[in-house]
């Protein structure tokens, strides 16, 4: 067993880790106005004077687990207005698609246990172009690309700082930090390098005052006390300034009251203003060293520092061989995950999305309660709160360490998200997969009537039902991992919870009763015609989702499968897994319209799915959209192998019960009766030939096939726009490959063409199991109209190259994701530091949206894997 792999074994180890946010302001935590408008409560500009009640921020940051004491690098490179001391970027008022961080900076590497870790910042030398970002997004409307730092060209002549900060741990409370700074200009260049260090203000807001205290010592470091953690020091192998304030909110200057302080922004303050009484030299709560150093062109230096609680003698004597030992490992660790890798880039692109990863993890705390009601020592907030955001969800107390989709754009967790999140955190840290899904299973996470909390924004929002699908896709990875041994415990806790979210589900999200669902939001903001959150349709109708009934369905066959997976332990569990049999039959049947009372989701013209108003009486209107909402059904399929029927007797009796008295329904799981390839039977929404039709409108790259994965909506709509009149309105969508220009539902969200990585991912899973039944004799025009069959397995991995293809240095040795950036695609010190974005280009593969592990984009490390059939028995079939 590897280094790092026994560490993994040890909790302890992960003590400490990046648990800091790239962004606390603007968020909901820390917002206390009336009208819940969070962006403008607090800003970029209020952040340096106000202590954070929830959380901290930093470039770089790193605290223990609880985030008592916190870590991060402050720059200033003397021509700025203010220190460097967080990521600047623009609101979702201020962005013209959106909230927007305009900055440059990229994770580079990380072991799952934080034991070494590295992040690159790029901190121009010449006065950072606030404003000019500002106006510039200001002045562009919805149909403009966004304005990034880059746009500006204070890259170009190469006047900026490559700033490089990396951790080392030498033993669980033992943090090496170095940071290396590079002038990769010509000319020598001054730069303060502020490394700080502080206590999260835990004291302002009652009950408990206790202020903990950090000092200068005799011998030239910063000594630290905390009650919970006891006695720390900072060490310095270079003496310099110790700069001390206090994490407390700056009263003068945020609201004007007449009191004297050493304030939060008391370093800039000294700094940047000359402003000598803002600091004290001896003690406080917050302290910055302050390296104060010119650069040569081309030269660089390197700071470095250790927090320890243990360390005796000369705390630099073992300092470098500490840092080659952990990257040593972690390089150790890593080559064992890409043992059957061959492609250097691959590899590269792959360990960077794993980075991504881990450095998104923070602690995530919010009391929703107290944050309603207020704290006891802070003046009391508005009453209209109190019926709020959130408001309902009062039960919710959290404070865990949780995987971020983007620790700037989305600095909160999402469930959806969250659950893609698991797949790759379940090939290098399983347990940490688990211990996330089961979190927001837990009494404080999910709601006393089985709804999962969507994201603070709110909550009460619907996100697709996939922790099941994830749950039993960590189960499988980790048993393969460990030679066919699984988590049965896991495996059973997470059912238990996952019934009650079912429930909610069947109870809230089918209107009518008749097993098509209405879902709402399901993370396709602008996808539709109109807000699908909103219960308020034309002419008082209803949405019946193609998607939302697919989700549905889905979530049967996930429940049934690890139903039968614990069947092989408990028989008990036999009753469950056709209990959730018979509800998918039902739904697969109320999407085909029979005995549902309704005309289905299917339409026979077009051979397509689609989301239907459903009107009061027998109306309807068919939204005859072309998008991935009638793609969806293609998730809904399970394959059961026949030693499986062999070995649960009660529920193969049951279901071929079932299967006998409603023959109707037996056709829609593609002639149940008639095994397919390798003994096995197939549960699924479509029928043989309703896979070809859906594949035929797919697999044409003049409608969703692109050279970079699937599209979300059909190209077919840039030339035959959708529209429908309806209550004197006139609602239209079209495709648009790149960035919204529209305001709904959110402002940069956009799926209408772009590509994004979840339902791409989920729809090659979904070809690989109807592979497992079908087999080789199967095959399916791909691309359509290019003469040439391909059986689906192939196609998946086909549809996986184009995906890889976004972040890979092609035959032109670009990388798609870098578009037409010049700089980006070239420079040395640029080409090769991925970004990966939220979503992507439906043309030509750009990155766009949120641009740092967002969300589901970490896929695409599953996707480099090498890919393999599985030739066992096994229903997981081929590996991705």
């Amino acid at each position: 067993m590897s280094s790092e792999k026994e560490r993994l074994q040890i909790p302890d180890w992960k003590n400490w880790g990046p648990y800091l946010s790239e962004r606390q302001w603007g968020t909901v935590r820390e917002d206390y106005s009336a009208d819940g408008q969070a962006w403008t409560y607090t800003t970029h500009d209020i952040a340096a004077s106000k202590a954070w009640r929830w959380g901290e921020e930093g470039i770089g940051g790193f605290s223990d687990k609880r985030q008592r004491i916190c870590f991060a690098v402050g720059l200033w490179n003397k021509k700025d207005p203010i220190l460097k001391e967080r990521l600047f970027g623009l609101t979702n008022l201020e962005g013209n698609h959106g909230e927007d961080v305009k900055e440059l900076y990229y994770y580079l590497d990380s072991s799952p246990t934080h034991s070494y870790m590295k992040m690159l910042y790029k901190y121009p030398q010449q006065a950072y172009p606030y404003n000019w970002l500002v106006e510039e997004n200001k002045r562009r409307t919805r149909l403009d690309p966004e304005f990034e730092l880059i746009d500006t060209g204070i890259f170009n002549d190469d006047k900026y700082f490559d700033v490089f900060i990396e951790y080392a741990k030498g033993d669980i409370n033992d943090i090496l930090v170095r940071i290396t700074v590079h002038n990769r200009g010509k000319e020598a260049a001054s730069l303060n390098i502020l490394p700080t260090l502080w206590f999260r203000n835990t004291w302002s807001w009652g009950p408990d005052d206790y202020k903990p205290q950090m000092m200068s010592s005799n011998q030239g470091n910063v000594t630290i006390e905390h009650r919970e953690l006891g006695e720390y020091a900072l060490y310095s192998d270079e003496r310099d300034i110790h700069l001390f304030c206090d994490n407390e909110t700056n009263l003068p200057r945020l609201y004007g009251a007449e009191k004297s302080g050493y304030y939060k922004d008391g370093v800039q303050e000294f700094l940047v203003h000359g402003h000598q009484q803002a600091i004290n030299y001896e003690q406080g709560t917050k302290v910055a060293l302050n390296y104060d150093k010119t650069i040569a062109g081309g030269e660089s230096v390197t700071v470095r520092l250790r927090l320890s609680d243990s360390v005796e003698g000369n705390a630099f004597g073992d300092f470098d061989s500490i840092f080659s030992d952990r990257i040593r490992e972690t390089d150790e660790f890593y080559a064992e995950v890409q043992h059957k890798m061959t492609n250097e880039d691959e590899k590269l692109v792959q360990r960077q999305a794993f980075a991504g990863m881990l450095w998104n993890k923070q602690l995530y705390y919010y009391n929703v309660e107290e944050w309603l009601k207020g704290d006891a020592r802070q003046p009391p907030p508005p009453p209209e709160r109190l019926k709020g955001r959130n408001h309902e969800w009062t039960h919710v107390k959290n404070s865990n360490i949780i995987s971020m989709p983007d620790t700037w754009e989305y600095p909160w967790y999402a469930a959806w998200d969250l659950a893609f999140h698991c797949l790759l955190f379940a090939v290098i840290d399983s347990d940490f997969a688990k211990h996330q899904l089961l979190l927001l299973t837990h009494d404080w996470y999910m709601h006393p009537n089985g709804q999962l909390p969507a994201y603070e924004w709110s909550f009460s929002d619907t996100n697709p039902p996939v922790h099941a699908w994830a749950a039993y896709r960590v189960y499988e990875i980790e048993k393969r991992n460990n030679g066919g041994k699984g988590d049965i415990t896991f495996l059973e806790t997470v059912f238990h919870r996952l019934l009650i979210n079912f429930t909610w589900w069947v109870n809230r999200k089918d209107a009518e009763g008749n097993n098509i669902f209405e879902g709402g939001f399901l993370g396709m903001d602008n996808i539709g015609l109109f807000d699908r959150s909103n219960t308020q349709l034309p002419n008082g109708g209803h949405l019946e989702q193609a998607d939302g009934t697919s989700w549905m369905a889905t979530y049967c066959l996930n429940l049934m499968r690890i139903a039968l997976e614990l069947s092989m332990a408990n028989p008990v569990y036999q009753d469950m897994a056709n209990k959730f049999f018979e509800h998918f039959l039902h739904i697969a049947a109320a999407m085909a319209s029979i005995g549902s009372g309704t005309d289905g989701l299917w339409d026979n013209e077009d051979e397509f799915f689609y989301d239907t108003i459903r009107m009061p009486g027998d109306a309807s209107i068919r939204l005859k959209i072309r998008s991935m909402v009638g793609l969806a059904p293609l998730f809904a399929v399970e394959v059961i192998d026949d030693h499986v029927m062999q070995a649960l007797p009660d529920f193969a009796k049951r279901l071929n019960y079932l299967l006998e008295k409603r023959p109707d329904l037996a056709a829609l799981v593609s002639r149940w009766h008639e095994k397919g390839s390798g003994q096995k039977h197939l549960l699924s929404l479509l029928r043989g030939h309703r896979v070809k039709r859906l594949l035929y409108r797919m697999l044409d790259e003049t409608e969703f096939l692109s050279d970079y994965g699937l599209r979300s909506v059909s190209k077919y709509h840039e030339q035959h726009p959708y529209v429908l009149k309806v209550d004197g309105q006139v609602l239209t969508i079209k495709y648009t490959p790149a960035e919204s220009d529209n305001d709904l539902f959110g402002g940069n969200s956009n799926w209408r063409g772009p590509i994004w990585m979840p339902v791409n991912f989920l729809i090659i899973e979904s070809l690989q199991r109807f592979h497992i039944y079908y087999g080789d004799d199967f095959k399916i025009e791909y691309p359509t109209g290019s003469g040439k069959l391909l059986t689906l397995f192939e196609i998946s991995n086909e549809l996986s190259k184009r995906l890889s293809a976004i972040f890979l240095r092609n035959a032109k040795g670009v990388r798609p994701v870098f578009g037409q950036q010049e700089k980006l695609q070239q420079d040395p010190h640029f080409r090769d530091y991925i970004l990966f974005h939220e979503y992507f280009h439906g043309d030509n593969g750009k990155g766009l949206g949120a641009s740092h592990q967002t969300g589901w984009t970490v896929l695409i490390a599953k996707l480099l894997l090498p890919w393999n059939m599985v030739t066992s028995q096994s229903v997981e079939g081929p590996q991705v």
